[in-house]
């Protein structure tokens, strides 16, 4: 009797969402569609916050953003992984208030440190921002980013087996969008570039973004390669992911990230050797030097490649250096000297987060432009994580963010030289080594302002601030 007064109960409930969400899709109104997912956000919240998480990192690579739905929408966000991501916020903010504290150990790492120290900086420059309403949207959802994928992770992680939980989480989701982007793609041919920029949509805004999150997880699956498992079926699964990936990559058409995949297994080599830190620093100078010196002949250089990016892999690799003729790298260009002189104008406060896109236009230069030029910032940010905070939050925007990448190295370099447990080692390295590409992918792009990104970005530095935190002695290697 108990089983049919349940079942009687579900029925009605769901006759009645039916009952409503048809009636205001009858009147254009499609905000009902979200009352599962804000019911199940409640029940997991009150129940099992670490499910939730776990639900929250496998819906990300399939969330789609809210204006796919409702095109007038007054706020775009990614569904549902951004409304979850909000919600840990709330749960944070509400614990908060009534005296539960985050562990002490977590807050005083100095990657948290850092990390505090940028959202405060954000917080200042939103108040003297040009444009307020942008700017503490753009902290509030960096704040629904931060703190579950970061603070309330690094907690989570002190659970081993939750750090793989969650890695393939992503993992598993993200194969689905890899044959969904790949079917897409075989369908009208794999070296039709042009083909290759929007085969995953509507779930990744284009090769760039799709390419970053390739090249971050590639080396942690590479790196799962090398520790010993009974499971010969995992080995055998997860040789084949690698191999998927590295495949996705190459047909994605990313230059951006096929140059941070090479750049980190050059890095990988130099850590593994243990070369002196005085022959790196002495090589780093050099090169800067060398740089510095032939500038003129190497931009030149630079000026005489016109080879545009092409279906021809070769081709498009040869074309990472033209400054002359490719569109894609001359509006970049044209976008970073929009921003340096929105950073002339205003270098301490900036213009405000996230108001870039609303601001740039009269800065560009008549000889900047290029064929994809807007004056409404509607083909990308300042496609840089380093020189779009210089002009919305001045020099300490981008200062601090640096701080993160450094702090976030040196803990990295350092539990991997003192780690005893090899797989923990080589987890450690190997997700160091995926931040990396991001960090290189960073010079030419900006995602985090996505959930996407985000995830495996704030998600990887948690893991390793864990690792150095719980699941390591303290020791000098």
């Amino acid at each position: 009797m108990d089983i049919l007064k349940n079942n009687k109960l579900l029925f009605s409930v769901s006759l009645i969402y039916i009952i409503i969400n048809v009636t205001l899709i009858y009147f254009d109104i499609y905000y009902g569609v979200l009352i599962p997912f804000i019911f199940l956000i409640v029940w997991y919240a009150f129940t099992d916050l670490k499910l939730l998480f776990l639900i929250s990192i496998f819906f990300t690579p399939f969330s789609l953003l809210l204006t796919e739905f409702v095109p007038n929408a007054p706020v775009d966000i990614s569904i549902p992984a951004e409304p979850i991501f909000a919600a840990f916020l709330l749960i944070f903010l509400l614990k908060f208030s009534v005296g539960k504290t985050i562990d002490k150990k977590i807050i005083k790492h100095p990657v948290s440190i850092a990390i505090s120290v940028n959202l405060f900086w954000i917080f200042i420059t939103s108040i003297s921002s040009t444009m307020p309403v942008v700017s503490f949207k753009f902290l509030l959802s960096r704040l629904w980013f931060v703190v579950p994928l970061y603070f309330l992770a690094v907690y989570f992680f002190k659970d081993k087996n939750f750090i793989k939980k969650f890695i393939w989480a992503y993992i598993i989701a993200f194969t689905f969008i890899i044959f969904y982007a790949l079917f897409n793609h075989i369908s009208v041919g794999l070296f039709v570039k042009k083909i290759a920029q929007g085969v995953m949509k509507p779930f990744y805004n284009d090769h760039t973004s799709y390419g970053a999150v390739l090249a971050m997880f590639i080396p942690v699956l590479a790196g799962w390669l090398f520790i010993k498992k009974q499971n010969k079926s995992f080995e055998i699964i997860n040789f084949f992911l690698v191999a998927l990936f590295l495949f996705a990559l190459t047909f994605s058409y990313s230059r951006a990230a096929w140059i941070s995949i090479i750049v980190v297994l050059v890095l990988f080599i130099i850590i593994k050797l243990k070369l002196n830190r005085y022959i790196l620093i002495f090589s780093g100078i050099t090169l800067i030097a060398l740089f510095f010196m032939f500038q003129f002949q190497i931009l030149d250089s630079m000026k005489k490649n016109r080879q545009d990016s092409s279906g021809d892999l070769e081709k498009h690799v040869s074309s990472v250096t033209n400054i002359a003729t490719d569109a894609s790298n001359l509006e970049r260009i044209n976008r970073w000297n929009s921003a340096f002189k929105m950073f002339e104008e205003r270098p301490i406060f900036g213009f405000g987060p996230g108001t870039y896109m609303f601001q740039y236009a009269p800065y560009q230069m008549s000889y900047d432009r290029t064929i994809i030029s807007t004056d409404f910032g509607d083909v990308g940010n300042a496609h840089s994580e380093y020189i779009g905070p210089l002009a919305e939050s001045g020099f300490l925007g981008t200062l601090t963010f640096l701080a993160i990448i450094v702090l976030t190295i040196v803990t990295g370099i350092k539990v991997y030289y003192r780690a005893e447990d090899k797989s923990m080692k080589i987890l450690v390295i190997s997700l160091l080594m995926g931040l990396i590409t991001y960090y290189i992918h960073g010079f030419l792009n900006d995602f985090l302002n996505t959930d996407k990104a985000s995830v495996p970005f704030w998600g990887f530095t948690a893991i390793i601030v864990a690792v150095d935190l719980f699941h390591e002695p303290k020791k000098l290697v």
